[in-house]
């Protein structure tokens, strides 16, 4: 059987092949940045989220895991700067877990998010306080699918916690890491890698997923 050690090895020199192959392919650094992080190597993956946002700024999460891996590596100083731009980056966007996570992060290193302006977040208070659909990765007031996107309980955990809208904006940034990272389904590795991103970019992370008993 192939054990875990081999598995984030194999994953790191697929990714490191991608990125060297197309530097400017973002999702490649992307997953780069995130197959070194999950093997605890901070600095090399600092380094692939840094250049996943040069060529992605508005990717909120990148800018997350960035300053999570900044501060694995000990640079306190260069994790704020990421931080912060990627706290104003999340909230300009709507992602509301990238936001919240950032802000905790900050806050464990004695920090505090930058402040923003109050009608951030008012349109998502009147849809809660009026008994509407708000969407739990943007925040957002959004609409209600009409059914799961596919069966199991993740799937329920979809339709119960992200709108329709945000759904939509997976499918084509999914299209896109299937294209980018050339993925084929028939393999299981690639299906993984194509769940990873999903999971990742709707937030849904193991805390969730132990909730689910996946």
């Amino acid at each position: 059987m192939t054990t875990g050690a081999p598995q984030a090895a194999d994953r790191i020199a697929q990714f490191e092949k991608m990125a060297s192959a197309d530097p400017t392919n973002e999702m490649a650094h992307f997953s780069l940045g995130k197959a070194y992080l999950d093997s605890g190597r901070h600095a090399e993956a600092a380094r692939s989220f840094e250049r996943c946002v040069e060529l992605a700024p508005d990717m909120s999460k990148a800018f997350q895991l960035a300053g999570q891996a900044m501060l694995g590596a000990g640079w306190a100083d260069k994790a704020v700067d990421i931080l912060n731009r990627g706290y104003e980056t999340a909230a300009r966007k709507g992602d509301l877990m990238p936001r919240n996570a950032i802000a905790d992060l900050l806050r464990s290193i004695g920090r505090e998010p930058p402040r923003l302006a109050p009608e951030v977040d008012a349109a998502a208070e009147r849809a809660r306080a009026a008994g509407g659909f708000v969407c739990q990765r943007t925040g957002r007031p959004g609409t209600k699918m009409a059914s799961a996107p596919f069966k199991g309980p993740v799937g329920q955990w979809i339709l119960e916690n992200i709108s329709a809208e945000t759904w939509k904006q997976w499918i084509g940034q999914g299209t896109k890491v299937i294209n980018e990272l050339r993925l084929d389904f028939s393999r299981d590795k690639d299906q993984e890698t194509y769940d990873q991103h999903m999971r990742e970019f709707l937030g849904i992370d193991a805390e969730v997923l132990s909730k689910l008993g996946k």
